[in-house]
């Protein structure tokens, strides 16, 4: 019997190499490949463009509608001051009892006087309900206007104010066109929007105290939360010994920051109202509540932050004879804030934009005031934009989409200065 092996039958398409790239069936795999990549590509490039055109329209609507916002209408108003009868006396109109003696000088009756002399007999109802309040800011800047007859711009009513800043009823636009045609009415920028207070009249209302709540808000929420978070997370991170206790805060952290925010508004209602007996619809107890709903998220990216420094850092340090408490503030710490500003950010950011729990704890009050204490009533740019919404006065439209350009605006300076710091740590390290 013969020792050579048997012969075995050839296969050319079998004993062609795998990688043969001008193979027919190699071709039709890299096309395949090739065009698998090449729709994803282009399903990424629709996503961002799908996200930008949302953004863009959502803008875009925002400031068509808010910008109008912004610009208010005036209407000239000639009063004979000496005619009006004013129970006032100019030498009374400086120091501490001036508001006094405006209060009862009947200056409101006056106006509307004043309007349907120069108007006709509806000429009091083309100005704003606190049209007079003008002219009382006006007597009270030079009380020598007492002694004659002048002209003081005053706020146009709500049909007037929007019949001039775009198409309203035809009675509003016939009314702007007479106006227009005395050279009696001006459309210019909108100061007491930004330096007022909240208002049943549209015309009237501002910004001011509910963005001052925000503010103190913000700052009791920051204070609170960003040095409780990074301090626990320093904790669970570097010092925490690993047990099921440890692990079952850290269970808890994690279903923290995913509770709804309204639990955290029956928390706050609960424990700094019921128990503690703070002051209701208050800037400090705003910012404690939005702080137990901040801190888990701040917990959890300090954390990660802090697990992605290299643990030769910490090494080094020790090998250079560094305490541990040295090694943790001196290196890991300044390594890791970037990643826990970037937490933060997201912390504040949705803090900035909450409602509901602030609603539970009464900062939907009307609030008539800039507050000048952290104790003091006061409310926030959501809640205001939330209650101007559900009004139906046409003027409160037009405020509530500019009160949304004011609160985009802030969030993104708040976010541009966090970034900034970040960006500047990671710079130095």
């Amino acid at each position: 019997m013969s020792d050579s092996p048997v012969a075995q039958p050839t296969n050319p398409a079998r004993d062609r190499e795998p990688t043969d790239w001008r193979a027919p069936a190699m071709q039709r795999r890299i096309r395949r490949r090739y065009g698998a990549e090449q729709r994803f590509r282009l399903l990424g490039l629709a996503a961002v463009i799908l996200s930008a055109g949302f953004l863009a329209v959502l803008l875009v609507t925002m400031v068509m509608n808010g910008a109008s916002g912004f610009l208010q209408t005036r209407i000239a108003l000639p009063i004979d001051f000496p005619r009006a009868g004013l129970m006032l006396d100019p030498n009374r109109l400086h120091g501490p009892g001036a508001d006094l003696a405006l209060a009862g000088a009947g200056i409101e009756r006056a106006t509307d006087d004043a309007a349907i002399a120069a108007f006709g007999k509806n000429g009091d109802q083309w100005l704003s309900d606190g049209a007079w309040l003008s002219v009382r800011e006006a007597v009270k800047r030079d009380p020598a206007i007492l002694r004659g007859r002048s002209i003081i711009w005053v706020p146009a009513a709500d049909t007037i104010d929007v019949a001039a800043k775009r198409q309203g009823d035809p009675a509003a636009e016939a009314i702007v066109a007479t106006l227009q045609a005395r050279g009696a009415i001006s459309t210019g920028f909108n100061l007491p929007f930004l330096t007022a207070s909240d208002s049943n009249d549209p015309t009237r209302a501002g910004i001011w105290g509910a963005f001052k709540g925000s503010l103190f808000t913000m700052l009791v929420t920051l204070l609170i939360a960003f040095p409780i978070g990074v301090l626990s997370a320093l904790y669970l991170e570097e010092y925490a010994p690993r047990n099921r206790w440890t692990d079952l805060i850290e269970v808890s952290i994690n279903n923290l920051a995913a509770v709804p925010s309204i639990i955290f508004g029956l928390l706050g209602l609960a424990v700094f109202l019921g128990t503690f007996g703070m002051p209701r619809s208050a800037s400090i107890v705003g910012g404690l509540t939005l702080a137990l709903m901040t801190m888990p998220v701040i917990v959890i990216a300090g954390r990660n932050a802090i697990k992605a420094v290299p643990p030769s850092i910490r090494d080094a340090a020790l090998g250079v004879g560094a305490s541990p408490i040295q090694v943790v503030f001196h290196h890991v710490l300044p390594l890791a804030l970037p990643g826990i500003l970037t937490g933060t950010i997201i912390g504040m950011a949705r803090a900035l934009g909450e409602t509901a729990p602030l609603l539970m704890i009464g900062m939907r009050a009307f609030i008539a005031s800039p507050p000048a204490r952290l104790t003091d009533p006061a409310t926030v740019l959501p809640v205001q934009i939330f209650l101007w919404s559900d009004q139906i006065d046409r003027g409160f439209v037009e405020k509530t989409s500019a009160a949304i350009i004011v609160l985009l605006v802030f969030l993104l300076a708040m976010n541009g200065f966090a970034i900034y710091l970040r960006n500047k740590f990671e710079t130095r390290w």
